[in-house]
């Protein structure tokens, strides 16, 4: 198929289509739909890209402004139209290169298109009017009757509840500035290898930033001293260093795991969650290689990956296995120095990442979530040897899966927790709750995605 064949709208309308129907990860959905048209120019998959994610990103938003101009409400509307409706109104109020009328003219030629023909004159219609009346259309204000919940709500795409819960845990100011970060273009940090020396980690630096033709920007991240942020990859497999194992994409908070765990040499570690693999590959080489890291996880395609990252970064060290968490395993009571216990957990720590996880998780969801990783504490806990450590942490910004959990695990389990604020970089030495074994980092507070940590000793 020519390039002059392909709609490049019509795609963006079937991605917003498919996520909805499925409920499946956006990213894969756009990922498989790009290389299923790997051979259109750059210009147009930048643009699928770009018009699929903000529209999937801002669903709350512009069904508010759509739901201003048009009778039928989004809820209301056939699969498609609502899909349409959605890209076209993204791209009149968020994409300044594409004129208004080339917005509406397309969606009126998808509707004749897809056999929606009795259909498109109340999609111009219903466009057209939102495209004159833009600058004045009217949006929530914090004082308005739905409060400040409905004004975040709208503002920044985000369901209702999560910002009633922010707002009564964190106040306004704070869970504005969360919401707004998860908007900001995110750079890609990586974790390069700590053993490297100085001049060493430079040239590799050197080396990143003048690959394809110079269009990389690297710099250091700031809180630790081997984190750096790139920004303008395209296929991070390409980049100096990546195949020969000399860094892993990694969060700063993920990589602060194995600070905090203080790990030694000939340790056995066993990380019982481990996908993607970040954790346990830092913790091998923490150990330069020596001891054991066993890292587990019930997905066989998971465990591929983490092998596949296991063999690319040369850690010897480390086992991988597929395993239950939640199946205990006799084998290794009391064998354990320090046990990663990053659980499942609700992720909204890196709803910037991943946007669909706002739109799929209810409130009930949370409950289940703790109940699942006290399931998996319960039946991990004794894998730890006396005087053993273990490593708690969740990708996410909800009280009951992070401190009401530290509470659940010194009341049930043999476990205390360990103060924690000398083992911290010095930008977070501050924080009063590091005395009481935890952090929780707020989405952007420190350039990194939201997650806690917690630290405990088995008595």
């Amino acid at each position: 198929m020519s390039e002059q064949a392909v709609n490049v709208r019509e795609i963006i309308v079937k991605i917003v289509m498919e996520v909805e129907k499925s409920k499946s990860h956006q990213q894969f959905v756009i990922k498989n739909t790009l290389e299923q048209y790997d051979y259109l120019d750059t210009q147009h998959k930048a643009f699928i890209k770009r018009a699929s994610e903000g529209t999937l990103e801002r669903l709350i938003q512009l069904d508010y402004v759509i739901d201003q101009f048009s009778k039928v409400k989004t809820a209301k509307m056939e699969p498609f139209i609502r899909a349409l409706m959605r890209m076209s109104t993204y791209q009149i109020l968020f994409m300044k290169a594409v004129p208004d009328s080339a917005a509406v003219n397309e969606a009126v030629k998808l509707c004749n298109r897809f056999r929606f023909g009795n259909l498109k004159g109340f999609v111009n219609a219903v466009l057209r009017n939102i495209s004159r009346n833009k600058a004045e259309l009217k949006w929530p204000e914090k004082n308005d009757i739905g409060g400040e919940e409905y004004y975040l709500s709208v503002m920044y795409s985000m369901p209702l509840w999560i910002c009633k819960m922010w707002l009564e845990t964190y106040g306004f100011e704070k869970t504005e500035k969360i919401l707004k970060f998860f908007y900001k273009p995110r750079p890609t940090i990586i974790r390069i290898d700590e053993r490297l020396s100085q001049e060493q980690k430079d040239d590799l630096v050197k080396q990143i930033s003048e690959a394809n033709d110079g269009t990389v920007s690297i710099k250091k991240h700031g809180l630790l001293p081997y984190a750096y942020e790139m920004v303008g990859t395209d296929n991070i497999r390409y980049l100096p260093g990546f195949k020969e194992g000399l860094w892993v994409v990694q969060d700063p908070s993920s990589m602060l795991v194995s600070e905090i765990a203080e790990l030694e040499k000939n340790q056995t570690v066993v990380d019982v969650c481990a996908a993607p693999g970040g954790k346990a590959l830092h913790a091998a080489l923490k150990m330069d290689n020596t001891g054991k890291v066993i890292a587990r996880d019930i997905s066989m395609n998971k465990c591929k990956k983490i092998s596949e990252n296991v063999r690319r970064v040369k850690a010897s060290n480390v086992i991988v296995e597929q395993y239950d968490a939640t199946v205990f395993d006799e084998s290794m009571v009391g064998k354990v120095d320090v046990l990663y216990c990053d659980l499942p957990c609700s992720g909204l720590g890196i709803i910037g990442r991943k946007p669909d996880i706002k739109y799929n998780l209810s409130p009930s969801d949370l409950d289940d979530m703790a109940a699942i990783q006290k399931q998996i504490l319960k039946t991990v806990w004794t894998y730890v040897k006396p005087g053993g450590y273990m490593m708690y942490s969740t990708c996410t910004v909800n009280k009951s899966e992070n401190e009401e959990m530290v509470k659940w695990i010194v009341e049930n389990l043999h476990m205390y927790p360990v103060d924690i604020t000398n083992l911290v970089p010095e930008k977070l030495s501050h924080i009063p709750t590091l005395v009481d074994g935890y952090l929780q980092l707020l989405p952007g507070e420190y350039g990194t995605d939201g997650f806690f940590i917690s630290k405990f000793v088995r008595e």
